[in-house]
């Protein structure tokens, strides 16, 4: 009979994947013996694998230099990373390893950026793009970029009033782009994304306050589907209208040689994910060169903003199961030592899935649970997988602990959580490690941050 755990999950999905395997009924990631980590640094524990980041860039750049090669595609192609995903210093060193470039959304960006040129790890040729709502501080950011000739820094556009602001702060010609305020799904509580500038004002506006600027150039033209790149017809029909704009805009402004598309690229969030990047990279090129055919439009340059797509399948957070709590004759609740809503804010704020994965005894019986939190809060709890939205996990027994880990989770879940700030019910934030590999392929760890102290959260609170 065929009742352990190991064979739930062959029987479930395709297993072991590229980054899972099981030996000696213990999970391994990325090669790495999961158990022998936990050993070492305990639980709750959060984990950042540097060398994936890496992969994630690589892969996209070849994805979308190939489809531009197969078209016969003119323009060029730059990779920007989003910096919102994840600010830390050894995710942006990791990033900048492979040539890439950045995106920027707030005026502490900046401040981030300066310190990564004083390190040379940018220089002043790197693309610098500056989305979101800009107040003084911002602008003043940029400005002071722009005027001290990093040369690639290009503001984008998010409203009408920018423009102005920006012309009273900068001192020498610069690049500049604008956003398109894209539609929205229908799902939406509304019809127009609050980002940007509406279709039909884009080119009013370039004609009355950026043509005869002699101070900005119009390099770029920015767009963002909320709901990310997927084969639907919302998502080609936007980025049709998209280009078709970008075509218009170009007859009258030659100056004019970037698309941006944005970010959207999702991530394994699943064992049974299943998502063709090659024929989506390979359609968005050809889409986009044969609307440019149409309209007798030179191709666009194409950047993209990946954020969560760099970085998210690098992190993973590893829990022990401390207790079992039998609520009714259905419930069985696995409490973990933490807590949900501060690890994983993504998972109460948006039910954002990750894949789950028991770390031990996967020779033992499984059994249908629910998980929750230390806190008090009723939705501290995860309750849904790939199967029929059910948890099965290997039974507990009073030989061995039994641990599990939430795998893909290094995008946004820091910053959202507030990291190294006060923590709902004043559950510590756990140990942070990254791990990486050396010359020989070996993997080795570093501690980033210990388990928050309660002296830490009480100085916060003023005591």
């Amino acid at each position: 009979m065929k009742n352990k755990y190991i064979d739930l999950i062959e029987q479930t999905f395709d297993f072991p994947q590229e980054e899972f395997r099981v030996e000696d009924n213990e999970l391994y990631f990325h090669n790495i013996p999961l158990m022998d980590i936990i050993k070492q640094y305990g639980t709750p524990l959060k984990i950042s694998y540097l060398p994936k980041i890496s992969q994630q860039i690589q892969k996209a750049k070849k994805l979308f230099n190939v489809a531009i090669a197969r078209s016969d595609y003119q323009g060029d192609y730059h990779y920007c990373y989003c910096t919102k995903s994840s600010h830390f210093s050894f995710v942006l060193e990791e990033v900048l390893k492979n040539d890439v470039h950045l995106e920027t959304s707030s005026a502490f960006d900046i401040f981030l950026l300066e310190t990564l040129h004083e390190q040379g790890l940018i220089d002043k040729e790197t693309y610098i793009i500056c989305n979101g709502f800009k107040r003084p501080q911002y602008i003043e950011n940029i400005a002071k970029l722009i005027n001290e000739e990093f040369v690639n820094t290009i503001p984008i556009l998010d409203n009408k009033f920018e423009l102005d602001q920006l012309d009273r702060n900068i001192t020498r010609k610069c690049k500049i782009g604008m956003r398109i305020a894209a539609e929205e799904e229908p799902k939406f509580e509304f019809y127009t994304s609050r980002l940007g500038i509406r279709y039909n004002d884009i080119i009013p506006y370039y004609e009355e306050k950026i043509k005869n600027n002699p101070k900005f150039e119009l390099k770029m033209l920015h767009f963002f589907i909320n709901t990310g790149i997927r084969d639907s017809a919302y998502y080609w029909n936007e980025l049709s209208k998209c280009v078709n704009l970008y075509c218009q805009l170009k007859h009258i402004c030659p100056e004019l040689d970037s698309l941006n598309i944005g970010g959207g690229f999702p991530i394994k969030n699943s064992l049974s994910f299943d998502y063709d990047y090659e024929y989506m990279a390979e359609e968005i090129i050809a889409q986009i060169k044969m609307i440019c055919d149409r309209n007798n439009t030179p191709e666009p340059h194409i950047f993209t903003e990946f954020g969560s797509y760099t970085v998210g399948e690098s992190g993973a957070v590893l829990y022990s199961i401390i207790d079992q709590k039998q609520q009714n004759d259905r419930e069985l609740w696995d409490m973990i030592d933490s807590s949900f809503m501060t690890t994983l804010p993504d998972t109460w704020a948006l039910n954002q899935r990750f894949i789950l994965l028991g770390i031990n005894k996967w020779d033992s019986e499984y059994e249908r649970v629910f998980l929750g939190g230390l806190t008090c809060d009723s939705e501290d709890y995860y309750n849904a997988e790939a199967h029929a939205n059910a948890i099965f996990l290997p039974k507990l027994d009073n030989e061995e602990p039994l641990y599990i880990g939430l795998f893909h989770t290094g995008a946004y879940q820091e910053s959202i959580g507030g990291y190294g700030g006060i923590q709902h019910c004043l559950i510590p934030a756990p140990k942070h490690i990254i791990i990486d590999l050396d010359e020989e392929g070996e993997y080795t760890t570093k501690l980033f941050a210990k388990e928050q102290s309660h002296k830490s959260m009480l100085r916060i609170l003023g005591y």
